[in-house]
């Protein structure tokens, strides 16, 4: 009898124990474990000429509210005018340094590639170079950087203008080695448009992205990928392994950033009004879910794969004066352009709940609450 008893005390530790941690819905009767909670610091690129700093806590059991900015600030890397920028990423080898580039010329008609000092926030390098003439095809407002990948040793940021090309830098010094045009991979000028690319986690693997256009001149929807190799890159040439080809739809689908899952198993792909996952060896497109909050341009998984970052922009975002009151015209709100991020369940496959704002918090405390905040991509550490 003793035995029974402390065997049915075991058995009502256990359950009241799993019970604890976790959450069961009200409609069924089976227990459903919690989903791990995450935190991290998020790094997300703008036309400000700095990145937003969010701390943030991911938690997919809120269904309406997941991602909760803790805190946030900025890491400066120049002015509005020289140094609008899309692009994050943070070094494999020192996750307190961040590379950059510039996503248009600055007022002397330079582009710029830089790095920065995350926990200084302090500016170690910052290149100014001429734009190539190949590639810039005598337009100077054409849009240049905005991808950008590494190996071990280089890093790689992504022409994603016609002509495109990737760049080749010295991790330490900043040097200039190498640039390898996209025509080299059968690519014409002006069949193309908006180069994307970034390298596999194993770093073996450079996977490049082009939103095509038709006969018309205009994007049709159609997106090329093709994955090269990526020490034959660090060495200045493409070594094709692998092509594929999605359709989405003219004009709306157009291929933004993208990263690989830790184990390379996926590739989170953002395509503007929506998002693919692609199997990382095939390429074959594994989910679609359209964006439900705004533009999507990229697309960053959590160090175990289950989920992603979306940056959004959304342009439903309500203006407001330096007081937070809503701004009018014609008896209409005005409103403007916001930098959030947005989860995304792999298991679920779903977009999961609303955004969350890392621009406009800090934009409506600087009395900026009237203006557009244009994000694009993202890196983060993890803290778990």
């Amino acid at each position: 009898m003793k035995k029974m008893l402390s065997a049915a005390l075991v058995l009502a530790s256990v359950v009241g124990g799993y019970l604890a941690f976790t959450t069961v819905d009200s409609k069924t009767s089976v227990a459903v474990a919690a989903k791990k909670i995450y935190t991290a610091t998020v790094y997300v690129a703008g036309h400000g000429g700095h990145f937003a700093k969010a701390d943030v806590t991911i938690d997919p059991n809120n269904a309406d509210d997941p991602i909760k900015v803790n805190a946030i600030n900025k890491v400066d890397i120049g002015d509005t005018k020289t140094h609008k920028t899309h692009d994050a990423r943070i070094d494999s080898n020192d996750s307190n340094v961040l590379f950059w580039s510039t996503y248009q010329l600055d007022p002397n008609g330079k582009q710029h590639v830089g790095k920065s000092d995350l926990k200084t926030g302090k500016v170690l390098a910052d290149i100014a170079m001429d734009p190539d003439k190949r590639a810039m095809g005598g337009e100077k407002k054409m849009p240049i950087y905005c991808a950008s990948g590494q190996s071990k040793t280089n890093y790689m940021p992504v022409f994603m203008g016609s002509e495109g090309y990737v760049d080749v830098f010295d991790k330490n010094t900043l040097k200039h080695k190498h640039r390898v045009f996209i025509s080299d991979l059968g690519y014409k000028p002006g069949t193309y448009q908006f180069v994307h690319g970034t390298n596999s986690s194993k770093m073996d693997k450079f996977l490049l992205s082009m939103t095509m256009k038709g006969e018309d001149g205009k994007m049709n929807g159609k997106i090329d990928f093709v994955v090269v190799d990526l020490k034959e890159l660090d060495n200045g040439k493409f070594k094709e392994l692998k092509r594929a080809t999605h359709m989405g739809e003219p004009g709306k689908t157009i291929n933004f950033r993208k990263y690989y899952s830790k184990d390379d198993k996926y590739v989170f792909q953002s395509v503007g009004d929506r998002f693919w996952l692609l199997d990382g060896n095939t390429l074959d497109k594994i989910d679609e879910k359209m964006s439900t909050a705004g533009e999507n341009h990229d697309a960053m998984p959590t160090p175990d794969g289950k989920y992603a970052l979306l940056t959004i922009r959304n342009g439903k975002t309500e203006a407001c004066d330096a007081e937070g009151k809503p701004i009018m015209k014609d008896g209409k709100t005005v409103n403007i352009v916001d930098g959030q991020i947005q989860l995304y369940d792999l298991d679920a496959k779903k977009i999961v709940g609303k955004p969350a704002s890392t621009c406009f918090a800090c934009h409506k405390g600087m009395g900026l609450g009237d203006k557009t905040a244009i994000l694009c991509g993202l890196d983060a550490v993890y803290k778990n």
